[in-house]
């Protein structure tokens, strides 16, 4: 998950600081999340996708094999 939230913030030109805020956590926690050192709760993780505009499977699951977790 973490190389997706970064490409898909690099994607929309975003700063971290721009995604924190639309999912209301610190920039701190999120650059974790981004990082991989912080595992989302289910509420941040529909959060995420709701702003990206994404399913929790395509932020949580690799979609060339389906339900490998990346």
């Amino acid at each position: 998950m973490k190389n997706k939230l970064l490409l898909l913030r690099n994607k929309n030109s975003l700063t971290q600081q721009d995604v924190a805020k639309a999912i209301k956590k610190t920039t701190s926690y999120y650059g974790m999340l981004e990082v991989g050192k912080r595992n989302p709760s289910i509420e941040v993780a529909y959060a995420l996708a709701n702003f990206y505009k994404v399913t929790i499977e395509e932020l949580f699951f690799n979609q060339q094999y389906n339900k490998t977790l990346v």
